[in-house]
Order: C-alpha cells, then sequence, then structure tokens
C-alpha cells in the first residue's frame, strides 16, 4: 500500500511540482539529500566526520541518452575527486552508470568510469558502483567484472535481496573477493523478478549477507533494519569476523540515532550522501520506504 501511495504522489503533477520547488528552499528535501551543489555536499560530510562517520558521497542523476552529458557528469566526478582530496574529508563515491550512458551503449559507460576510476586509484579513493532497476542488473554486473579486473577492489557492486537472481549473482563473483553493498532494493519490480513480500526480502538479506560476511572481501551492509542490524551482530561475534571485513551503512537523513549509536558501540558507520539538481526521483524512492517519510513529506505539502 505504501508504494502504491508513493506511486500516487509521483504521478501528481500538483504534489511533484511542489516538492520540485519548495523541497529545498523549506528545508524538508533537505532531510534526504545534502543539497545542490557539491560545496554543500562536502560540508554535510566534514559534519558526519566530525560524529565519527564516514560517507559515501552520490552526484544525483540517472538515465542520461545523450553522449555529451554522459560525459560532463562523468567530468563532474573528477571535480568530486579533486573536492574530496582538497577537503581531506573520509569519504568515497557512488557512481550510477546509466549517468555515464548505460542506456546508449556500455562501452560509453565503461570509457567514462575508467576515467573516473583512473583519478581515484590516484587518490586512493574507492568506487560504489551503485545497482538500478532489474533491467540493469545484467549489465552493471558485467561492468563491475571489466572493471575489476583493471582496477582490482578499488571498485565495487551492490547487491539487492529482494532480486531472486541476487544469490547465484553472489556466487559467481565469490571468486572475485568483492568488496559488495548489500541493500534490499528500492525500485517497483514485478513478481515476476522480485520478492513481492517484505518477510522474504528480508531473510534473503539474511542469507546473503552471512554468506558475504564469510567469504567477501569486504561488507557493506547496508540497511536501517533493527531486527537485521542486530542479527548482524550476532553473527559477527559468533563468528569473530573482524573490523576490517565489515562496516554499517546507512541513508542520509534517515535513523539518524541508530547510525549515532553504532558509532558510540564501536561499530564503523557509512553514510550515503546524495545531492544535486536532479535529486526527486531518489527523493521519491526514499518516500516509498518508510511511512514516516511519507507522513512527513504530506504534512509539508498540505501546509504549503
Amino acid at each position: 500500500m505504501l508504494r502504491r501511495l508513493t506511486l500516487f504522489l509521483a504521478s501528481n503533477g500538483r504534489i511533484t511540482d511542489f516538492i520540485r520547488r519548495k523541497g529545498m528552499s523549506t528545508g524538508f528535501a533537505r532531510r534526504f539529500v545534502a543539497g545542490e551543489t557539491l560545496d554543500e555536499a562536502v560540508q554535510a560530510i566534514v559534519e558526519l566526520n566530525r560524529a565519527g562517520m564516514t560517507a559515501s558521497l552520490d552526484f544525483l542523476g540517472e538515465s542520461i541518452t545523450d553522449r555529451g552529458e554522459a560525459g560532463k557528469a562523468a567530468g563532474h566526478y573528477l571535480e568530486i575527486l579533486d573536492a574530496i582530496s582538497r577537503a581531506s574529508i573520509r569519504c568515497n563515491i557512488s557512481v550510477k552508470l546509466t549517468q555515464l550512458g548505460l542506456d546508449i551503449d556500455l562501452s560509453i559507460a565503461l570509457e567514462n568510469m575508467r576515467h573516473i576510476l583512473t583519478k581515484a586509484k590516484e587518490y586512493e579513493i574507492f568506487v560504489r558502483i551503485d545497482m538500478e532497476g532489474s533491467r540493469y542488473t545484467e549489465l552493471t554486473l558485467e561492468a563491475f567484472r571489466q572493471l575489476h579486473r583493471e582496477f582490482g577492489n578499488g571498485v565495487g557492486p551492490v547487491l539487492q535481496s529482494y532480486l531472486y537472481r541476487t544469490e547465484a549473482d553472489l556466487e559467481s563473483l565469490m571468486p572475485l573477493k568483492p568488496n559488495v553493498r548489500l541493500c534490499k532494493g528500492a525500485y517497483m519490480e514485478p513478481p515476476e523478478v522480485a520478492f513481492p513480500d517484505k518477510a522474504d526480502v528480508d531473510k534473503n538479506y539474511v542469507r546473503l549477507l552471512e554468506k558475504l560476511l564469510l567469504e567477501a572481501g569486504y561488507t557493506g551492509i547496508a540497511t536501517h533494519d533493527e531486527a537485521i542490524i542486530r542479527h548482524a551482530r550476532r553473527f559477527i561475534a559468533d563468528k569473530r569476523i573482524g573490523q576490517e571485513r565489515f562496516e554499517f551503512q546507512m541513508l542520509y537523513g534517515i535513523r539518524r540515532d541508530l547510525q549515532a549509536r553504532l558509532v558510540r558501540e564501536g561499530y564503523k558507520l557509512r553514510v550515503y550522501v546524495p545531492y544535486g539538481s536532479q535529486w526527486l526521483p531518489y527523493f521519491m524512492r526514499r518516500l516509498g520506504e518508510r511511512p514516516a517519510n511519507l507522513w512527513f513529506v504530506l504534512r509539508n505539502v498540505f501546509k504549503g
């Protein structure tokens, strides 16, 4: 029901226009998005670092179908890497391949990724390849395999536990000992490709997580689900898995109390920090994940 309501909001011109016009200026979009400029994003990460957290910086944008625009997006990521180095912030970057031309051709996205990874290697900054909707899963994993051959574990993929195929994908990646971010998945998917029930998504998440913690090179435990976090902590303690093998990861603005608690208890915590003018699609996906997010925005909409 929550996702259906979010889809209704996304298709309602009055609401999306309001969110686009007022989301940043009145502040409610800033709960989930660090701002529209790189300077705003860097300042947000400075504050996170002061609180004992690291970050993954994401320049928002996707589904670019013009080669020149894809090249510009790649160029902006080079500027981001320079800014991370200048500011001496503890931060890596997250990149969507459709922002770099995947919808045009895989070779274009790979060319742009190689420019980004070459500079990232100079700065010793890790690059995460974000996972998008299921129609991109195979191409994204193929891109990762090609780039891993050239850049090793300076690059890593995201896996989504709501897809049926993910367990087989993980098995195929294990020989690489990859650095993997495991999340549940935030895109609308048909029941033919994804578990429709949350309980099955959660069960698959735990199964995949245990395998990653035992066999992967490094695991990003990307969830705000306290039951899964408790299970992960018990499993890590029982198997005596070292802190150098994993970190918890959460989204900017969501469960800040839980983020702070994990840091106080001595765990590594990385916050995914999005910014940029193309923030609306990301923002709408966040609304579909938790009722509290949705009601927070609806209150602001009807105030306006």
